[in-house]
């Protein structure tokens, strides 16, 4: 299709009555000189700040060995002249782009100067390193991407830190609050934590499926026991005949309703079954020198071990970490002589057992 002259040119005319008292600026000159300054092509290898592409070098190198006898350090980078103008990458459907490559030294030291305070270098050598391809801007601004003019659109940069938020109900038809937390580093992968509705933990990594937050910790090296003592404090019991003994902590039992009578070291009743306990309640018993409460042995059933158990004689692990007490595991560990037992502690209030139950549903065996 041919083109008038006065399309080709797109001559703009002003209708009005008086000349233009401010002169219109080059509005790209700031996109353009951010560019020049980030590939830093027309400056000497030598002669280049610490920002852009040179600072991206920089900020990756020098690399190391495991071992230290080996490292490789970052020179200088060269672009190449592009292959083909503006004009002819429009055509060809290419894109309008400059071959990167990086000049580094590879430093190998020799071995038997570890014990030295300076290290022996061994060997060096250089290379110049094909990286990839940039693209180029071109004198309107833009880009060139297969052929196809592009430009860059300014977006809002999401501010590094931790953010805690809830659904608001909205999520699960019980109206229930299902709280999830955010971190979001300066730079690399976002974390999202998350509560579904039986309150087991979950993570994401770029929102991507989401797994227990157990696999994470097993991946930083904890293990079931460590991850427990990590979150959770311990009540600790002596097992006897019949029923068992609980440590008394007083912080522990302010608040809760008895479940069984609560007698001092003197078998005198201090708490009712069904009462509540206050602080007078566990003044009493502190006053009177109790240190264990005797507790029936229904108590005990659905408490979760603390710290895998093991059987002195054979070696074999008789209860796991995580584990539920049952009737069955209680009569295992009587017959094998364990007296000590800890337990996690949970309420209702400000200690769930919100990891212990996330880490019931991980199949992970592996750290």
């Amino acid at each position: 299709m041919a083109y008038s002259f006065t399309e080709r040119k797109r001559i703009r005319k002003s209708f009005g009555s008086r000349e233009s008292v401010l002169e219109v600026p080059y509005l790209l000159q700031m996109q353009k000189d951010a560019y020049t300054s980030f590939l830093q092509a027309g400056v000497a290898p030598n002669k280049r700040a610490h920002e852009g592409l040179q600072a991206a070098f920089e900020s990756a190198f020098p690399i190391v060995s495991h071992n230290g006898f080996v490292e490789m350090k970052f020179l200088e980078y060269n672009l190449a002249k592009p292959a083909f103008d503006v004009r002819e990458c429009q055509t060809r459907g290419l894109t309008f782009a400059s071959a990167v490559r990086a000049r580094v030294q590879l430093i190998i030291y020799d071995r038997d100067s570890s014990t030295s305070q300076s290290k022996v270098v061994k060997e060096v050598k250089e290379q110049e390193v094909y990286m990839g391809e940039v693209p180029l801007m071109t004198d309107k601004g833009s880009f060139i991407i297969n052929g196809t003019e592009r430009v860059i659109v300014s977006q809002l940069h999401r501010s590094p830190g931790v953010f805690f938020e809830h659904d608001k109900g909205k999520t699960h038809s019980s109206g229930k609050l299902l709280f999830s937390a955010r971190i979001i580093p300066y730079r690399g992968s976002w974390l999202d934590y998350e509560f579904d509705p039986k309150d087991l933990l979950y993570f994401r990594v770029d929102r991507r499926r989401k797994m227990p937050v157990t696999i994470l910790l097993k991946a930083i090296g904890l293990n079931p026991e460590s991850i427990l003592a990590n979150f959770f404090v311990n009540d600790n019991f002596r097992l006897m005949d019949s029923g068992a003994q609980m440590e008394f902590v007083a912080e522990r039992l302010r608040g809760e309703v008895a479940r069984f009578d609560i007698t001092d070291k003197s078998g005198k009743v201090v708490v009712a079954k069904d009462k509540r306990i206050t602080v007078r309640h566990t003044r009493e018993l502190e006053q009177s020198g109790t240190t264990h409460i005797s507790v029936p042995e229904d108590f005990l059933m659905g408490r979760v071990v603390a710290r895998n158990i093991v059987d002195n004689d054979t070696g074999e692990i008789i209860a796991k970490a995580n584990e539920e007490l049952t009737e069955a595991l209680l009569k295992k560990l009587r017959s094998a002589g364990v007296q000590e037992l800890q337990c996690i502690y949970t309420n209702e209030l400000d200690q769930g057992a919100y990891i212990s139950q996330t880490l019931r549903v991980d199949e992970t065996v592996d750290e």
